[in-house]
């Protein structure tokens, strides 16, 4: 990976551009009016573009960078406010003052989501397992400005940690959360969903082990939930009780805990 700045740096975005690359444990090239197509190809490599408001992450052969962005999070979040029910949180059966363990991060949608529901006295920590896009993320949710200040503080809330799941379960108490949730990369591939596709070149593709349910199941005080596509043989594998979305591509699935 290689680490440079956006077009015109000063001192001292450049000097934050090497302390992420050394954070990374990445290559620092200096930018000197190149194009990224341009540092790209003469590095064989994928590039981040640092900038003063936002990372992007640009892959070697691929058009489109990935950065953060609250995408979705952001009309569900304001649905939530006027009422309305989410599917997630609904799941969940998320009460505010709950700790959630989100297994999968990613770009963190169903987390801020979550932080909103959960409020000032609760928790959310998610776990993503490729360094990259967990920097990538935690960075985004510190800076990014939505114009709502209430969802920059859900944003702001969400407690981001770099481990495989798996290894962060079994470091946990029992019953240390009241959720834990896993949205693992879909066994098919949804129809349409191009904003996914620059996701699937840095996510983590470890399949979902028995031994992560178990362990979650170990966890979790209230429920272990599990979004994945409406086909997925994984509901039927690890027991869960699933709520079936009409029309919809993907279902939750639930296991109830005593």
């Amino acid at each position: 990976m290689i680490i440079t700045t956006s077009g015109r740096p000063d001192d001292k975005l450049d000097l934050y551009a090497m302390q992420i690359a050394d954070a990374l444990d990445a290559s620092y090239q200096k930018r000197n009016k190149r194009s990224v197509l341009d540092i790209k190809r003469s590095a064989s490599d994928h590039v981040i573009v640092v900038g003063k408001n936002r990372m992007e992450l640009h892959f070697l052969e691929e058009e489109s960078p990935l950065f953060f962005h609250p995408n979705s999070a952001m009309f569900r979040t304001k649905r939530i406010m006027k009422g309305e029910r989410d599917p997630f949180i609904d799941a969940c059966n998320m009460q505010p003052g709950d700790k959630v363990l989100d297994c999968t991060l990613g770009l963190a949608s169903d987390s801020i989501v979550a932080s909103y529901v959960l409020g000032e006295k609760g928790l959310i920590v998610g776990i993503e397992g490729s360094s990259f896009l967990s920097y990538l993320v935690e960075k985004g949710l510190k800076q990014w400005e939505s114009g709502l200040p209430i969802i920059d503080e859900a944003m702001r809330r969400i407690v981001v940690n770099e481990q495989d799941h798996l290894e962060f379960l079994k470091s946990c108490e029992d019953h240390s959360f009241d959720v834990v949730y896993f949205d693992p990369m879909f066994e098919e591939s949804i129809e349409g969903s191009v904003g996914i596709e620059p996701l699937k070149k840095i996510a983590t593709y470890s399949p979902l082990q028995i031994e992560a349910i178990t362990e979650a199941k170990r966890v979790a005080k209230k429920r272990v939930v599990l979004k994945d596509h409406y086909k997925s043989s994984r509901f039927k594998q690890f027991h869960f009780e699933v709520n079936v979305r009409k029309s919809a591509k993907f279902h939750y699935g639930v296991i109830e805990l005593p």
